[in-house]
């Protein structure tokens, strides 16, 4: 009797774990129908800049570049959206495929590379040496919708200072901005003002870099 009763409440505790497991299958399987996970949001990034002034100097020094300094808000994977001068959202559903400081980082040396006028530019990172350092500030990086009657806008705003190596002195700084309004509210038009206004400020600043440089180097007066 003794033996029967052990085997018969093994036999029931077996089934009452059968009959949890089963009921746990058969939720899993109905939320298989209804996902409770947001969709992933669509991934953006943006172009170097490519063309150049033919009457850029070529330099045979090296240059780093820093990844930009940024506030908490631009220094994100989200697309940020203004809708007034002291309010900062963001765009649901989309987002850049880096941070916007490495991404912007990524695209000033791709920019400088396709220049065509430098022997030498890569991230500062230890191990690496190089004639100048781009020390580089990301200050606006939104899209602005201040009026509800036109088309939103997107500011790009990068302040850098080029700095000496080894000895790490500021020769020169400068600020260049970039503010081009979206043909349409569509993300396609947002992202494409994008495109553009940053690859304004890119060029600008591969020029400026390259000549300020080069000066220092020849020996002219600095450029502040």
């Amino acid at each position: 009797m003794i033996g029967r009763s052990t085997t018969s409440r093994r036999s029931g505790r077996r089934a009452v774990l059968l009959g949890v497991a089963a009921l746990g299958l058969g939720i899993l399987s109905g939320c298989g129908a209804i996902s409770i996970l947001p969709p992933p949001p669509q991934l953006y990034t943006l172009t170097p800049k490519s063309t150049f002034d033919p009457n850029l100097p070529h330099v045979s020094w090296q240059l780093l570049i820093e990844q930009p300094v940024a506030a908490a808000g631009l220094d994100t994977v989200r697309v940020p959206l203004s809708q007034s001068p002291m309010t900062l959202d963001y765009y649901a559903g989309v987002a850049w495929t880096d941070r916007a400081p490495s991404m912007v980082q990524r695209l000033l040396i791709e920019s400088f590379e396709n220049s065509g006028r430098i022997i030498s530019v890569g991230r500062e990172s230890i191990g690496l040496r190089g004639d100048f350092l781009l020390q580089t500030e990301l200050r606006e990086f939104q899209v602005e919708q201040w009026d509800a009657d036109a088309p939103p806008r997107v500011r790009v705003r990068l302040g850098i200072k080029l700095v000496e190596m080894p000895d790490r002195s500021i020769i020169a700084g400068n600020a260049f901005e970039a503010v081009v309004p979206a043909a349409s509210e569509g993300f396609a038009d947002v992202i494409s003002a994008f495109d553009t206004a940053l690859g304004t400020v890119l060029k600008d600043v591969v020029a400026w870099t390259l000549t300020t440089g080069q000066s220092r180097v020849a020996g002219e007066p600095r450029s502040l």
